[in-house]
């Protein structure tokens, strides 16, 4: 197994992608809107994922927040609200703003798990901060730690029960960021005892099955490399300081925070200590430069791969059905202020 997450290029698995994925077999896959057409499409997509693999516990994840950052849309799937919904209920009634989240979650993770989506890339555990790019905004649950956390944990316990994996990001913290990193690279300067308030939500999640790194430089800890490619902010920052223990992914190789070829990415990101590189584009030059170029999963890598997948093994709770879970949701949210 290669550690890498691939995307596609289409709704379906071409048979150069074919041939691809079965000469290399990637951790996983990710999807995005040009994947994505209707719950049918997304069900065979998905299946023959699996049937390539060989192995029905495969890693398919997609970004699927709410608001803003939903690959799957309407009219086949409702339209979920962004985390700083429930922040804003968090100001109003806490409990009932947890429940929200979890609820709204557990749609969510049923929407994804029904067309064998295993997955998803949220919580975001970064906190928001006045005059930073908006890259993270509405997508931040607050400004205050131990409501990110708080509203972070409902939400893993939501897609865990919805049947998916939750994947929290951005490690150590994407909210300081001045620049977005999908275009340029964030420098963030402040000291190692300041960003222990955007450490405290992830240290308070440690135990999340999975998450993913930033593409930032953080001075106080390695002024040279954006975290993804840092060991000291992977080794002593991420895996000591937070305490996490779960898979760990790289974010997007093909952002802009990023120079260099794909292949030597993925090469860097994995040895800085990610468990896996993301790669989202399906560009097939790229992707088979990059299962070329990297080694096989390490065994602590795969343990932990296989301990996100597991996770889940429960599936779906039988009595929370979508259109419960999404009611409960809206008779909660209906508590904010008009």
């Amino acid at each position: 197994m290669k550690p890498v997450i691939f995307g596609l290029a289409g709704e379906s698995v071409s048979a150069e992608e074919r041939a691809l994925f079965r000469a290399c077999d990637p951790a996983g896959y990710i999807l995005f809107g040009r994947n994505i057409r209707d719950r049918a499409q997304v069900r065979a997509l998905t299946d023959d994922l699996r049937e390539i693999a060989g192995r029905e516990d495969l890693f398919i994840m997609v970004d699927q927040e709410g608001g803003r950052v939903a690959r799957m849309r309407p009219p086949e799937w409702p339209a979920c609200p962004p985390a700083g919904t429930f922040g804003a209920l968090y100001e109003v009634a806490p409990s009932s703003a947890m429940e929200a989240a979890r609820s709204n979650a557990r749609a969510l993770g049923a929407m994804l798990a029904e067309v064998g989506i295993t997955a998803d890339a949220a919580p975001v555990l970064d906190i928001r901060y006045p005059g930073a790019s908006d890259i993270v905004g509405d997508r931040a649950f607050g400004d205050e730690p131990m409501r990110v956390a708080a509203l972070g944990r409902a939400t893993l316990e939501g897609l865990r029960a919805g049947g998916v994996v939750g994947i929290v990001k951005h490690m150590p913290g994407h909210g300081r960021a001045l620049v977005d990193s999908h275009l340029d690279l964030p420098i963030v300067t402040v000291d190692s005892k300041e960003m222990e308030r955007d450490l405290a939500p992830f240290r308070t999640l440690r135990e999340a099955p999975a998450g993913m790194t930033a593409h930032i430089v953080y001075t106080g800890w390695d002024a040279e490399r954006p975290a993804s490619l840092s060991p000291r902010v992977i080794g002593e920052i991420i895996r000591g300081a937070i305490g996490f223990e779960g898979l760990l992914m790289s974010d997007d190789l093909d952002m802009k925070a990023l120079n260099g070829p794909a292949d030597e990415l993925a090469e860097a990101v994995v040895a800085a200590g990610c468990d896996v590189a993301l790669n989202c584009w399906g560009r097939m030059d790229e992707m088979t430069a990059i299962a070329a170029r990297l080694p096989e999963m390490t065994d602590p890598a795969r343990e932990r791969l296989d301990r996100a997948m597991k996770s889940i093994a429960a599936g779906p709770e039988p009595d929370w059905p979508i259109e419960r879970a999404l009611a409960t949701r809206d008779a909660l949210l209906a508590q904010l202020p008009a």
